[in-house]
Formats: C-alpha cells, sequence, structure tokens
C-alpha cells in the first residue's frame, strides 16, 4: 500500500515519503503546519488513494481522551433500573463506542483521523500513548480487552497551539507541512481552478505572495484562502489588468478571503497612505 497523491490533492515528495513511512512503521504520523494547509484533508485523500475506510475524531478543547475509547452512561442505566427495565442487568447495553473502538472493532483496515489534538488539554496525548502504541485498551465496566483487529493507519494534526509531550512524539513520525512554493502552489491550483488564464494567475500569486511576506502581518493568509480568492476573482470574471494595482491602491481585490482582522487591513492602508506620501 503506497501513498503516492491523488488528483485532487497534491502531495510533495517529502510529504509522500512521510506518509509511506508511518504505514511502514505502524506509528501515527503527526502532521504539523500552518492552518489551511491541507492537513486535514490529506487523512482523506490517504484513505481514498488506498480505498480505506476513514474514521474521523475531531478534538474540541473540552475532549477528554476517555471518549475516544468508550463513554459508560451511568445516567441512563440508573434512569432505567427506576423504571424496571430488563436492560440494567447488562451493563454493555450502556458502553457507547469511541472513534478509536469503532477503528480497532472495524471488518478492515481503516484510517483513522485524531484532528487537530492541540485544541485538547495538555493531558490528553499522554492519556492516549498506550492505547495507540499497543492498539488495545481495556474496558473496566465489562472486564474485556478491546484489542485492534486490523492496526489502523493514523494520521494525527497539530496547528501546534500547544507543545505535545515527548514521550508522545517518540511514539509518532513526524512531518511538517511546509507552505508551498509559488511552483507547488499553481500545481495545487491546476487541481481546484483548471484552465486559470496564465495572466491572471501569475498577476494573483504575485500579489498573494507580496501580501504574505509583509512584515508586520498578524495572520498569513493560507492556501486555503488564495483557494478562495481565485474563485471570487474567477466568479467576478477579473482580468489580470484588473489586479494591477497602483501604490495609491491600498488593499488587493477581494481582500476580504485574504485578510481576516482589521490590524491586517490597516496595515496595508497605512502601508498605501505612505506611497502615497511618497515616504
Amino acid at each position: 500500500m503506497k501513498f503516492s497523491g491523488t488528483d485532487a490533492y497534491v502531495a510533495t515528495d517529502d510529504l509522500t515519503v512521510a506518509v509511506n513511512a508511518a504505514v511502514t512503521l505502524e506509528r501515527p504520523l503527526l502532521v504539523k503546519g500552518e492552518p489551511g494547509t491541507g492537513k486535514t484533508e490529506l487523512a482523506r485523500q490517504v484513505a481514498r488513494a488506498l480505498g480505506l475506510p476513514i474514521i474521523e475524531w475531531h478534538i474540541k478543547s473540552t475532549t477528554k481522551a476517555q471518549q475516544g475509547l468508550y463513554e459508560y452512561d451511568a445516567v441512563s442505566r440508573l434512569r432505567d433500573s427506576q423504571l424496571g427495565d430488563a436492560r440494567v442487568n447488562d451493563v454493555a447495553n450502556y458502553i457507547r463506542r469511541g472513534k478509536l473502538w469503532t477503528a480497532f472493532a472495524a471488518e478492515g483496515r481503516v484510517v483513522l483521523l485524531i484532528d487537530e489534538i492541540d485544541k485538547a488539554d495538555i493531558e490528553f496525548p499522554n492519556d492516549l500513548l498506550q492505547e495507540l502504541d499497543r492498539m488495545e485498551f481495556h474496558v473496566y465496566e465489562t472486564g474485556e480487552t478491546v484489542q485492534a483487529r486490523h492496526r489502523p493507519i493514523v494520521i494525527i494534526t497539530s496547528n501546534n497551539e500547544k507543545e505535545l509531550p515527548d514521550a508522545f512524539l517518540r511514539r509518532c513520525f513526524f512531518h511538517y507541512i511546509r507552505f508551498p512554493d509559488p511552483e507547488t502552489m499553481r500545481r495545487i491550483v491546476a487541481v481546484h481552478h483548471p484552465g486559470i488564464k496564465e495572466a491572471l494567475l501569475t498577476t494573483a500569486l504575485t500579489q498573494f505572495y507580496e501580501l504574505r511576506d509583509t512584515p508586520g502581518l498578524k495572520k498569513k493568509p493560507s492556501t486555503s484562502e488564495v483557494l478562495d480568492w481565485l474563485k471570487l476573482l474567477l466568479a467576478e470574471d477579473l482580468s489580470a489588468e484588473d489586479l494591477r494595482r497602483d501604490a495609491s491602491q491600498s488593499l488587493p481585490r477581494l481582500h476580504g478571503a485574504l485578510l481576516k482582522n482589521e490590524q491586517d487591513v490597516h496595515l496595508f492602508e497605512r502601508i498605501a497612505f505612505m506611497a502615497r506620501s511618497g515616504r
């Protein structure tokens, strides 16, 4: 089983090497990178390329590791016992499987996505160490041990909002998705907007990279945002000439797709004002 990208996802050579190395080593693949660089989509495309189902576990700030294994619904059991329901005699009726259990119990191999692990509490990764390493866990309420029937391909994403524990990192194969260079970005655009005119693409990407490289920018626009911007340019039927601007113009056309806070908008307005003033 080898991953080499798909017709809907441009994977660089180092990324395909990382995916295939993690599969060979049977280690979780930890993928970091700026938001919007395709980390989550990578897992979906790996599943598509290898012909495997995908199970997605999207992490929130309130998510606990135990929820990925199972949850015991003691409240429902208490309610049913008060109502005289015979289901209370089997505690298994009140065990709800989590995403890891679902992946472990699957009939065949699956891709398990643990998305944005850095959103959770700092103890979250540590609480999954043994389960991801041994591919098994114990259900205390029923006394059973759940073992993976087929070791899933585990892909974990992080936006680097907080550091992950060393013990967790040791068990992963790591890859950082660098922001695409202009040539790679052209390949990505070709997938999403085939047939875009060369002059428009050249002018748009020139403006985009100039914007990203502006000193003092609080939030740099991502790959997903430049794709949205190009979609708007195409929808408005704008040409390369429409995009060209002189120093008197403060912001690129339809800049709301690229700049997402008022500080960055004001930054470009100040730059334009200084240019007009000849400073």
